[in-house]
């Protein structure tokens, strides 16, 4: 029985809709979620992050680079975890699948685009209504995000991420973006323009490695991790 079950069990003699929908009651659906993610996750061991667009399709060099660094990410010790959609979650559960490594997906329920990719560990997919909980599991259960070229999603993750890190919210972890094509406007918009405003301090633009290759993508977890004991964010 999963905490949802548990919860609808609890309070039998409501309906599980209004539960869900009525602002009062849906604490109680947004707190099967958190006990979920916290009971599954928990015992999952040190683990990656990769985001990116469900939109890549199979054949695109960054579909392939993203498989490649969960590989990698695998033979150096670290479980993998992605949105558990198609596109570059597919290709980062499939990377890490390929090396018989711990393979997570933190699926959200969407009207479009979204389902689960069939290289998920089956005990280790969770699936998610409220996108600022599975936001919550990313971060608290990730030692390290690598960033591959996606839309709005993928920089909400990115940008929460490293305003959690910059106010000491959370520890810090290595964060990787990866391809210079892709990343490089919006990294020189951050210095050109962020940084010559003032709006952030020269030293947070350490908390961004951008990179083009598989390599040098786990190199940077590799090296962090040298310096500092794996642990959660929290």
């Amino acid at each position: 029985m999963n905490s949802e079950e548990k919860i609808r069990l609890a309070f039998k003699d409501k309906d599980w809709k209004e539960i869900k929908t009525n602002d009062s009651w849906a604490i109680f659906k947004i707190m099967s979620e958190f006990v979920e993610g916290f009971e599954k996750l928990a015992k999952i061991g040190p683990c990656v992050s990769i985001f990116g667009s469900a939109r890549t399709k199979e054949d695109h060099p960054y579909y392939k680079m993203a498989e490649e660094i969960a590989a990698k990410l695998v033979r150096h010790g670290y479980g993998v975890v992605t949105g558990g959609g198609p596109g570059i979650m597919e290709a980062g559960n499939r990377g890490a699948k390929s090396e018989k490594g711990k393979s997570v997906g933190l699926n959200i329920e969407l009207p479009f685009e979204q389902g689960n990719n069939p290289y998920i560990d089956p005990d280790k997919l969770i699936s998610f209504d409220y996108f600022f909980v599975r936001k919550v599991m990313f971060v608290k259960y990730s030692q390290g995000f690598i960033v591959m070229p996606g839309g709005f999603g993928t920089l909400d993750e990115l940008f929460e991420a490293i305003t959690l890190i910059q106010t000491k919210k959370i520890g810090r972890f290595p964060i990787v973006l990866v391809g210079f094509d892709y990343w490089g406007g919006l990294f020189e918009w951050i210095k050109g323009t962020m940084l010559k405003e003032g709006n952030i301090s020269a030293g947070d633009l350490d908390l961004i490695n951008i990179v083009d290759n598989a390599t040098d993508a786990v190199s940077v977890i590799d090296e962090f991790y040298s310096k500092y004991l794996l642990s959660p964010n929290f």
